[in-house]
C-alpha cells in the first residue's frame, strides 16, 4: 500500500505536461500522491492554472489538486498593479489553499538594481496583505534574499506561515523560518549527494518542520536524471524519489516520514485533513 503524498508545489499547468497530464496524474496517484498544489507565477497563467484544477479534479482517480495562485518575483518585470486585482479578483471567486509562489529573487544581476528590487518588495508586501486580508498562508520563493524576506514577513507581522519552498539557505535561516511558522520545502535536491548545505538543514530541523515538492517539470531527482547533459522531465510521479532520498538523509523509516509529512502540509496549508 503506498503512503499518501502530498506534492506542495507543482506547475503541473504549464504546457510541457499538455500533452500527457491526463496519464501522469493517474500514475501520480498510483505510487501515492494523494493531493497535490498548482502553483501561480505570472496573471497570464492564471486561466490555465484554473482550467488545469478544474480537469484534474474532474478525473477520476488523479490527485486532489489545490489553487495559489501569485506573482512571482523572477518575473517582475512583467508583473503590473492590474495584476494584483485580478489576483485578488481569483481569490475571492475560487478556492484557494494559499498564495504562491512570492517573495523574493536576486539570482539574476538585474534583480540586484534598486528600483527592480523595489518593486519585488513592494509586489511580495501587497501579497503579503492579500494573504492577511483571505487568510491564506503562502508559498515563498526565496533565492539569494533569506534575510531581506524575513524582514518582511516580520514587518508585516505575519502570522499565516505557509512553506518556504525549494529552501536554499542555511541552518540559521531555516530556523528562523520555522520560528515564523513555516514548513521547508524539499525537492528532488535532497537525492544528490553534493547538495550538501540542504542535507545539513534538513538533518538539524528535523522532520517537524519539512514537507515534499517535486516543483516539477523543474528540480529533477538526481536519479530521474538519465545523463548530466540530457535533463528529464520532472513530474509528480516523483515525489517517491523525494521522500525516499529525505527518509535517507534523515536515516528515518519511510512509513513513519511519510505521514509525518503529510501532517506537516495539512498544517501549512490550514486544511483539517
Amino acid at each position: 500500500m503506498p503512503y499518501s503524498l502530498f506534492d506542495t508545489h507543482t506547475h503541473f499547468d504549464v504546457p510541457d505536461f499538455d500533452h500527457d497530464r491526463e496519464q501522469l496524474a493517474y500514475a501520480a496517484k498510483t505510487v501515492g500522491v494523494e493531493r497535490l498544489i498548482l502553483i501561480g507565477f505570472v496573471q497570464s497563467r492564471f486561466k490555465n492554472l484554473l482550467q488545469t484544477q478544474h480537469f484534474l479534479n474532474q478525473l477520476p482517480d488523479a490527485p486532489q489538486s489545490y489553487l495559489a495562485p501569485g506573482l512571482h518575483p523572477f518575473y517582475i518585470e512583467q508583473h503590473q498593479a492590474s495584476h494584483l486585482i485580478d489576483l485578488e479578483r481569483l481569490l475571492t471567486t475560487e478556492s484557494c489553499v494559499a498564495i504562491g509562489e512570492i517573495g523574493l529573487d536576486t539570482f539574476l544581476k538585474q534583480h540586484k538594481q534598486a528600483d527592480i528590487f523595489q518593486k519585488q518588495q513592494d509586489y511580495f508586501s501587497a501579497q503579503l496583505e492579500l494573504a492577511q486580508q483571505f487568510h491564506k498562508p503562502v508559498l515563498l520563493h526565496i533565492r539569494k534574499s533569506h534575510a531581506e524576506t524575513l524582514a518582511i514577513l516580520k514587518q508585516h507581522q505575519f502570522k499565516l506561515g505557509g512553506i518556504a519552498h525549494a529552501f536554499s539557505g542555511g541552518i540559521e535561516e531555516a530556523k528562523a523560518f520555522t520560528k515564523l511558522g513555516f514548513k521547508i520545502g524539499v525537492t528532488g535536491q535532497i537525492t544528490n549527494p553534493n547538495a550538501k548545505k540542504l542535507h545539513a538543514v534538513v538533518q538539524e530541523i528535523g522532520a517537524e518542520h519539512l514537507v515534499l515538492e517535486t516543483d516539477c517539470p523543474d528540480m529533477t531527482p538526481l536519479c530521474c536524471q538519465s545523463s548530466t547533459e540530457h535533463r528529464t522531465r520532472n513530474t509528480p510521479v516523483n515525489l517517491l524519489y523525494v521522500l525516499d532520498g529525505l527518509a535517507q538523509a534523515l536515516n528515518l523509516d519511510q512509513a513513519f516520514l511519510a505521514e509525518k509529512l503529510w501532517q506537516n502540509s495539512l498544517h501549512a496549508l490550514h486544511l483539517d485533513s
